[in-house]
């Protein structure tokens, strides 16, 4: 065989291999982008800088605490949050507007540490305000609660005509230091709040005009129009002294996204 039939098999080989046995790029094993076309709002902070948030997506609102993007061990980047004591730090969607005030969130969420004191220490991590109405909605937060003892996920208000309250639920003890996946719902009908957690809703974990843990009141949600997701508590004096989260791959959808 002469060597230009031999260069031809071997290229024919080639092709042949490379239309079989091979698999174009991205066509398999590809996760999906974190944050796909027709959101309300997301953030996977893979496109900022290390360091303090330098975006004109969203804002910040902190007290005795910061926000730093950062690595994380996996090689994405994340939001770390930290705290001293009663402080907050919020990363802030202001000017948001939900179809028919009704939308969904979803959240990577870790925690260091919650709190063990002071007595009642409650906090706050997904907060939502707007018009029409006075109250401060906060589907995932929680609370210390020394008559079990530990410390539990609870949906809560404050502001408004339902007073301040967080109806922690022993069904939702919190887990530290591990990664988990949040979602949360807020719909203007019935005034309904609910939560998942790892894609697992809890029952117990919800609020409606008439089933709350507030004054014998109806609950009603404001037309939410600002959304802060972070870290805030309440009482001072708290065990630990400083409180570190990190947050990652929030989304804001008029469908559920699930994790």
């Amino acid at each position: 065989m002469t060597m230009r039939k031999l260069l031809a098999v071997f290229s024919a080989a080639l092709i042949l291999g490379g239309a079989v046995g091979s698999v174009p790029a991205g066509a398999s094993g590809a996760s999906p982008p974190s944050c796909p076309r027709g959101l309300l709002f997301c953030e996977d902070f893979e496109r900022l800088p290390p360091g303090g948030p330098s975006t004109l997506n969203w804002g910040v609102d902190t007290r005795h605490g910061t926000l730093t993007v950062e690595r994380a061990h996996r090689g994405n980047q994340v939001l770390h949050i930290q705290t001293v004591d009663n402080g907050r730090a919020f990363l802030r969607v202001d000017d948001f507007a939900a179809p028919g005030n009704r939308f969904y969130g979803r959240m990577r969420l870790r925690v260091d540490a919650f709190p063990t004191a002071p007595d009642w220490a409650h906090f706050t991590l997904v907060e939502a305000t707007g018009t029409g109405s006075a109250e401060v909605v906060r589907p995932v937060g929680g609370q210390y609660a020394p008559t079990v003892p530990g410390t539990f996920w609870g949906v809560g208000a404050d502001g408004g005509p339902t007073g301040d309250w967080t109806n922690w639920r022993e069904s939702a003890p919190v887990v530290e230091d591990a990664w988990q996946c949040f979602e949360w719902k807020i719909d203007a009908a019935d005034n309904r709040v609910a939560v998942w957690i790892d894609g697992v809703a809890n029952p117990e974990l919800t609020a409606s005009t008439s089933d709350h843990g507030g004054n014998d009141v109806p609950f009603v949600l404001p037309t939410v129009d600002t959304v802060k997701i972070g870290w805030q508590l309440y009482q001072g004096g708290t065990t630990p002294g400083e409180f570190d989260l990190w947050i990652d791959d929030i989304a804001l959808s008029s469908k559920r996204l699930g994790c």
